[in-house]
């Protein structure tokens, strides 16, 4: 049963892991001119190979073909039912299989042989637009294994919270294959931080932040980390991410909570629309 929104799932979920945004592949291309270490900028040669390879032969641009998270947004003129979010997520599991996308799904203890069962979907309601939006986002675990949370005292000063996001980004290192896209969610309680820093990776990360506030910072933070060295691939240089991007809610008065979600140097999400598919949309 095709899913009402007339959307095309599978399509969605090739150019998703076929083909880097045009965000990322803007920010890999700048990084790759502007470095100036040769073991760096080679591995960045081979990241934009790579890519360029996944996408005119329809191949994977990592083996980590993610654990696929669903974002669904519902604008003020549309309503979405139940057996059309589990139509979606049925249709991302058998795009999976269907294109030859590694099984990613195993029970968390057991353990067993991995399925394509196991899609992570989140609807939100937006009154501000019209419409309903789908985005494919698979996660690697490479880098989603070094998400972090900390719960601040709501007095600690803002280079604290610098610090604790450098600090993590540094632990990370070159296991989570740099560079990196950091996001950060500020606000709200522990749950909603951490899925706001993982929504901050779906905005165009090659465009400025709305909020001044929020833009110096993201700022401050990418020239911090880059000052890291750890570079592309570990490999050295000075492009260690190639953006921070960082979404607030408003919280409780006792608390400020923290959460950083790392993405590796292949970003990947596609979104589609109503009767209309606009892949690698921002």
């Amino acid at each position: 049963m095709k899913n009402p929104l007339k959307c095309d799932i599978e399509l969605l979920v090739k150019e998703a892991n076929f083909s880097l945004r045009r965000d990322v592949s803007k920010l890999l291309n700048r990084a790759y001119r502007a470095e100036t270490n040769k073991k760096a900028k080679k591995a960045l040669s081979w990241i934009l190979g790579n890519a360029d390879i996944a996408k005119k032969q329809d191949l994977a641009i990592c083996q980590d073909t993610g654990l696929p998270i669903i974002f669904i947004e519902v604008g003020n003129n549309k309503s979405i039912s139940c057996v059309c979010v589990k139509n979606i997520e049925q249709e991302v599991s058998l795009a999976y299989r269907k294109n030859y996308l590694r099984p990613f799904s195993v029970s968390p203890l057991c353990r067993i042989t991995p399925s394509y069962k196991g899609v992570i979907t989140h609807v939100d309601f937006n009154p501000a637009k019209r419409g309903i939006k789908v985005t494919v986002f698979p996660k690697g675990f490479g880098s989603e294994n070094k998400s972090q949370l900390k719960m601040f005292n709501p007095t600690v000063e803002v280079t604290e919270i610098e610090d604790f996001i450098v600090e993590s980004v540094a632990k990370a290192g070159p296991e989570a294959c740099p560079p990196f896209i950091v996001g950060v969610g500020i606000g709200g309680t522990s749950d909603e931080a951490l899925l706001l820093a993982k929504k901050a990776l779906l905005a165009g990360i090659d465009l400025p932040n709305k909020d001044r506030l929020l833009n110096n910072l993201e700022k401050r933070l990418l020239k911090k980390i880059n000052a890291l060295g750890i570079g592309p691939m570990g490999l050295g240089g000075t492009h260690t991410a190639l953006a921070v991007k960082i979404k607030t809610v408003p919280t409780h008065i006792a608390g400020l909570p923290v959460a950083i979600n790392i993405s590796c140097h292949a970003l990947r999400s596609a979104s589609c629309e109503l009767k209309n598919i606009t892949a690698n949309e921002r």
